[in-house]
């Protein structure tokens, strides 16, 4: 049948062909499976709360199977029965499966059942204009948690990806389910675009509160303190928590940016935070550290202060002591402002970095 159709140019389906037969002409010893004997002629209508109204002319569709010959049922049968015993009011999916709602509305109809409401939405596209799939990378929500994606920050993102409410991008979980309605779901397919929920994500980890932040980025840290953390490190986290998640835009680069917080001493340094920490810088962070020993009270000013003090008496710029002493403090080159990390770290703790760093014999050894 299938063959016949292909050299004729014609749909692949069921052709009828024991439709009106008398059940007395079927074969010995072949078991039947059960069809549904569809109308031929009319149209389909489905009123889509998304796609509108949406016809299909009866020729199009073929006599489904709904029990196959060892009597299991199909998909087709089984969801609609399903649904039904279950009392669904509402069908919402992928406009992929508009096609299977014609024929699952024939079977409601056969069977005498209410025929629910249906929405298609559009689907979501990959950067590519193609279908989300598996190759565009990650597709479950645990997946986007793991990359370190809030919930309510994909929330608000595939929200928007087919709905809109005006010009608002940020929208709470609570004004969502305020001002949605289905409605105005679009047609169109949209593009998931990993630049704009990155914005997206940042927005909400700025606005979340420091003590649960720091709850959530707990355990992309274990990657870099595998020993996990002790109260002294996660007193340190939330400190400095606010500092650090204005910079961030997943809980993967809030865990990177952080881990020098919790890391135990002595710290290991990158190669650009080894390379500022030569024999001189050492001598200078040695004699900072016997200035700051006194520092009352400690804070970020009164350290500051003291420190450009010293590199006025060492005859070097502020970043010529500033860069090795962010080096010592944090293992790298790069970090939040060094006089808000020395306040956040408390006198013990950055004094025994510094300590660390200006006695080793050669920075490399750190690492």
């Amino acid at each position: 049948m299938r063959e016949a159709q292909r050299k004729a140019g014609q749909p692949i389906r069921y052709d009828g062909r024991w439709r009106d037969r008398d059940p007395a002409d079927a074969p010995a010893g072949v078991p039947p499976v059960i069809r549904l004997k569809a109308p031929q002629t009319g149209e389909t209508v489905v009123q889509d709360l998304v796609q509108g109204e949406v016809r299909v002319g009866n020729a199009q569709l073929d006599d489904m199977i709904l029990l196959r010959a060892d009597g299991t049922p199909t998909y087709m049968h089984s969801v609609v029965v399903d649904d039904h015993d279950m009392g669904i009011t509402h069908v919402v999916r992928g406009d992929d499966h508009l096609t299977n709602t014609f024929r699952q509305v024939v079977l409601y109809r056969a069977l005498g059942w209410e025929v629910p409401a249906f929405a298609h939405i559009p689907l979501i596209h990959g950067p590519d204009g193609a279908k989300l799939s598996k190759r565009h990378g990650a597709l479950g929500v645990d997946a986007y948690r793991d990359m370190g994606y809030l919930p309510e920050a994909l929330r608000n993102y595939l929200l928007r990806l087919g709905w809109a409410h005006g010009d608002d991008e940020i929208i709470s979980t609570e004004q969502a389910v305020e001002w949605f309605d289905i409605k105005d779901v679009g047609r169109s397919p949209a593009r998931f675009d990993f630049a704009k929920l990155d914005n997206l994500n940042a927005h909400y980890l700025r606005e979340t509160p420091d003590a649960r932040l720091a709850q959530l980025v707990e355990p992309f840290l274990r990657t870099h303190v595998p020993d996990g953390l002790d109260a002294a490190g996660r007193e340190r986290l939330f400190r400095g928590m606010d500092g650090l998640k204005q910079r961030a835009r997943t809980l993967v680069d809030l865990a990177a940016a952080a881990a020098f917080y919790v890391r135990s001493r002595p710290l290991r340094l990158d190669d650009k935070a080894a390379a500022l920490l030569d024999a001189g810088a050492r001598a200078r962070l040695a004699r900072l550290e016997r200035a700051l020993a006194d520092t009352t009270p400690w804070n970020a000013a009164n350290v500051e202060a003291v420190v450009r003090k010293v590199a006025e008496t060492e005859g070097v710029k502020l970043g010529a002591l500033a860069q090795p002493l962010r080096a010592a403090l944090t293992g790298s080159a790069v970090s939040p402002g060094i006089f808000e990390v020395v306040e956040v770290l408390g006198r013990d703790e950055t004094l025994g970095r510094i300590a660390d760093a200006a006695t080793a014999k050669e920075a490399a050894t750190l690492n």
